[in-house]
């Protein structure tokens, strides 16, 4: 039990030493650009209006320490879930993605110039011949990002821990995954 506990603690130092990188991928494919191109074309996700209120008090309150403003944490969580939702993947996934990549800050830009909540780098605007699109928006940014993540989630058969890796531009590495990991368990986890 101790050893286990020694390699887990550390594992967390190797992790909390590693620098952040946002997410500087420089994958550029056809099939990934035309995903992007509808999602960013295209015009929610609950299906029940108890299950909405649950989940977003929930999460509410798990991002307040974030995002103070109750009024935008709100629309930011609706939106996390519709994207999410639409894409496939978990809402609670993207939001230890937003944790780790910007800290919640929509206006957040990398060292390599990738932008916004998730991150995204800007050479997908004009990919999708979109140059015009603001990756600082709350919403495109996350169409963005969401589907981004879900197409390496796709290419890599589910495993999400090498998406998130492709998602980074650290393939081959855990790392970023680990960081993402840990911040789900850490904030976001929902026990079912």
């Amino acid at each position: 039990m101790r050893t286990v506990f020694s390699i887990a603690l550390l594992g967390l130092a190797l992790l909390l030493a590693a620098p952040i990188h946002a997410a500087t991928t420089t994958e550029s494919n056809p099939e990934l650009r035309s995903r992007l191109r509808e999602a960013v074309n295209a015009s929610d996700s609950f299906d029940d209006r108890f299950d909405a209120e649950v989940w977003l008090v929930d999460m509410s309150g798990r991002t307040k320490r974030w995002l103070d403003n109750h009024k935008r944490r709100l629309r930011i969580l609706r939106l996390v879930h519709r994207e999410a939702s639409r894409r496939g993947l978990s809402p609670e996934v993207v939001l230890a993605v937003i944790k780790v990549e910007s800290g919640f800050d929509r206006f957040a830009i990398s060292s390599a110039g990738a932008q916004g909540l998730m991150q995204v780098m800007p050479f997908w605007k004009n990919e999708i011949g979109r140059p015009g699109d603001n990756l600082t928006n709350i919403e495109t940014n996350l169409v963005y990002g969401t589907t981004i993540l879900s197409h390496y989630l796709n290419k890599e058969d589910g495993n999400m821990a090498r998406a998130l890796a492709r998602y980074n531009g650290s393939a081959g590495k855990t790392w970023y995954p680990e960081r993402v990991f840990n911040a789900l368990e850490r904030y976001f986890r929902v026990n079912d």
